[in-house]
Order: C-alpha cells, then structure tokens, then sequence
C-alpha cells in the first residue's frame, strides 16, 4: 500500500507503483492545477512540491510529477497549486498577478509552485538563485521580464536566511496554509513501504527512464532504492571524498565541503538539467545511464574517480573509465548495484574546471561537454586530467592528451600540441547534437576555455 499526503488530504492507494504521480493527480483525485505538458520534465507544466522528512526534519523542493512514479510519493507531502488554499492570493500568486506574469495561463500553477519553493528554499536567497528557481518552467506568453519583475519584489519581502523563514513564518505572511505546521507530525506516523522482490524495474530518481519507457514501467512493475546508508550520504574522510549513489545533484551541488573545494560548482550546476530534475535525478542514476554526454560522468573522470560496486560476491572498486565499456554498456555483473562514487579532493594546487556546449544554455543535454583537473608544481604541470562528452560512444577519459600534459611548462606551445593530439582521441558522430566537425570544433573551444578560465595569463599561440 503507497501511503502519503496529497496537500491536506492523506491518501492510500494499491494502484501500481510505476504509474506516473501526475496521472493519479489528475486522473484520481480529480486536482487539475497539475498540466500535462511535455512529459519529459522540460516544460515545468506538472511542477509540484515534494516535502521529505530527512533526520527529522521536513524539508521542500520542487519536482515534476509527469516523471515521477507513484511509489516514490511514499511517506512524503506532494503539493499542488490547490494545496496552496484558495481563500486569498499568496504573495507568490499575487506578485504573479500585480507584474502581468500570467496570460495563457498553462503554465501558471508549475510557476506559482516553483515560487512558492523558492521560499521555502534552504539556501540564502540573491537575485541570481531566485531566477534560477524558474529555470525548470518554459512559458511561451509573457516573454519571462514580467516573471523576472515578479521575482525581484519576492525578494523584497522574503527574509535572505531560512532560518528567518521557517514554516512558521511562511504560513504567518500567507504563503503556504495553516495545516503545513502539522505535516512532519503526519508524516512521521507513515510506515516504510513493503518491497516486493517480484518487481522487475529497479529506480533511482527516475529522470531519465520514465522519458524513456513509461508504458514499460507502468505494465512490469518497478522497485525503489530504499535510502540504505552506505548510498545516501557524502564522506569527506581527510581529502578522500564518497558519494552515495542516491545522492541526488541538488544535494552534491549544495554541500558545503564540495563547494569550498570547487568554487565555481553553483555555475556548473545550473548548466545541469534543472531546478526539478536536480531536485530528483541521482549521481548512480546520472552514471548508470552510461549516456556519451551524462554531465557527471564527464565532471567526476577529471577527478580520477572510482566507482563502488555491490553484488552477491560483495564489494569492488573499479576505476571510472573502466566502468564504460561502450556504448550504453557497463562493467556490471549480474546482481550488482552503483552503491558510492570516490575521489580525491583537489588541493590548492590543483585547478578544476567543467565546460558544457547544448543547443540551449539552460535545460539542454550537451552537444560537447568537457571538464579538466590540472596539478601544477612551479609552473610545471604535475598532473593532468582532461574528460569530454558527446566525442565518443563513452564518456571518455583523453588518456593521452593527459599524459602528454604531465611534465610540461604551461605553456602555449604545450597547449596547442595538446590540442592536436585530443583531436586524435575522439571519434564523434554526426547526429541531432551537431555534426562531427562541429563537435570537433568544440571539444577544442571548450579545451580553450578551460585554460582561459583557469590561467588567463596562458594564451594560445594562433
């Protein structure tokens, strides 16, 4: 039985585990506010919120529900624009209003909800994290100044801490409905779902198969990854760090630690699918998918990464470039399971950098992306690792572009050798994403910027 909170209603349902969480909004509790879009995560149409109880405390963040399967609502308060209470306008609602946000009106519930997680946003709140919390929702009606008018008088009366802005708060200033201070009460009292070993789909976030294959999920069944220590959490032991692969990007691009040792991660973030998705797509899932242009891949094989394997024979560890063996292929024996990534930190002597290329900046899938880890010692490099995607039938690992690089002065000349050599590497295809010469063009752009970004005193030769 999948038992959970539907806005102020608790609901108990045996229909099946894969069904989409937007179709039993709709289609069962007859709550409309939810569009059906694009089902693929990419219009922001279906965008509720999801609040989750994590060591005690509730916490909100934004989802799309047309990819979310029904089982993962187990236990957790789904919210839709009715959830939001129909007495008066929230501010949310309201600045939407005042700024002529709304026209068409489609996409209006997906924004209003996105807002309203905005709010209850963990983070410190600038202009530039409040924009992005829309960057999930397509409108094709108000031309987005009006939305981005409406956002910045938010930011006027919201508190900049979460800590100022507790539920409490929220629920005083009008923004969420008196029954929000009840949930972590209810929701504790929710029992663990039983997990059947006859189902046949094994799921992380979701992100990726249920745009794949939904009808095929719906009709074999599907189980969950059900929060097991060793996958949910990130270690920093000294300057060795683990990450569970149920960590979902949001959690990887919020942590402290993480972003102390890569500063520029927020950036490389929000080239990273979207608000949503990050919210539900998970590190095991992003690699299990063993996609030529997987983000992550491509950001954790600059790092000299090994990934943790788990099976009926126990635990392996293997280098991550071994572990894509071709195309949508991987070093998987039967039984076993993603269950950690592990790298090592970078020092202060080691410059990183993550580049991406898609047709549009923000939720795209790359044409090319790239990362690159440079240890130098006086000028020398010590040690290099450059990674692209989208120029192979892998996320692949440039073994000799990089070794070439070790040993060098950073230099011009050394840069443009290296770049012939990377050209050597790859063998992209023509497709969709570009064709081969285009992706030729921009593995070596991406290299360029890299550099640039990184040492801008170092200057290509022409």
């Amino acid at each position: 039985m999948i038992e959970f909170w539907l806005n102020d209603q608790h609901i108990r349902t045996a229909l099946p585990a894969g069904l989409p969480l937007l179709d039993f909004i709709r289609y069962e509790s007859g709550q409309t506010g939810a569009k059906v879009g694009c089902r693929e995560g990419d219009c922001g149409a279906c965008l509720v919120l999801e609040g989750r109880l994590t060591a005690g405390a509730l916490h909100y963040h934004s989802i799309v529900s047309c990819l979310t399967p029904l089982a993962k609502a187990h236990g957790r308060h789904l919210v839709t624009i009715e959830g939001l209470g129909a007495a008066a306008p929230t501010p949310v609602q309201k600045a939407l209003v005042d700024h002529s946000a709304i026209q068409c009106g489609f996409c209006t519930p997906g924004i209003a909800m996105a807002l309203t997680a905005l709010c209850l946003s963990d983070e410190d709140l600038t202009e530039d994290r409040a924009l992005a919390a829309l960057d999930g929702n397509l409108c094709r009606c108000t031309g987005y100044q009006s939305l981005k008018r409406a956002v910045r008088e938010l930011l006027l009366i919201l508190p900049i801490r979460p800590e100022d802005r507790p539920i409490s708060w929220l629920i005083a200033h009008g923004f969420l409905p008196a029954y929000f201070s009840e949930m972590t009460e209810r929701l504790t009292r929710i029992a663990a779902p039983f997990i059947s070993e006859k189902e046949k789909t094994l799921v992380a976030g979701g992100t990726d198969l249920y745009v794949q294959r939904p009808d095929a999920l719906l009709q074999s069944g599907v189980t969950f990854f059900q929060n097991a220590p060793e996958r949910t959490g990130i270690r920093i032991e000294e300057s060795r760090c683990t990450i569970g692969s149920e960590v979902t990007s949001t959690a990887i691009l919020q942590h402290p630690a993480l972003r102390a040792h890569f500063p520029r991660l927020e950036a490389y973030g929000r080239l990273i699918a979207s608000t949503p998705i990050r919210n539900m797509g998970t590190l095991g899932g992003n690699l299990a998918n063993a996609s030529p242009i997987a983000d992550w891949a491509i950001f954790f094989l600059a790092l000299d990464s090994t990934v943790v394997l788990t099976g009926p024979a126990g635990e392996r560890e293997l280098p991550l470039p071994h572990f894509f063996q071709g195309y949508k292929k991987l070093d998987l024996q039967p039984g076993e399971l993603i269950a950690a990534l592990r790298f090592e930190l970078p020092g202060p002597d080691t410059f990183f950098h993550f580049e991406k290329v898609s047709k549009r900046k923000h939720l795209d899938i790359a044409s090319v992306n790239s990362a690159l880890s440079i240890r130098l010692e006086e000028g020398i490099i010590a040690q290099a690792r450059l990674s692209a995607g989208g120029v192979s039938p892998v996320p692949l690992y440039l073994e000799k572009t990089s070794h070439f690089l070790q040993g060098k002065l950073l230099n011009a000349a050394t840069l443009q050798q290296a770049q012939a050599l990377a050209q050597e590497e790859i063998s992209p295809i023509s497709d969709i994403r570009g064709s081969e010469t285009y992706k030729r063009l921009l593995l070596r752009q991406l290299f360029t910027a890299h550099i640039h970004e990184l040492f801008p005193e170092v200057h290509e030769a022409p």
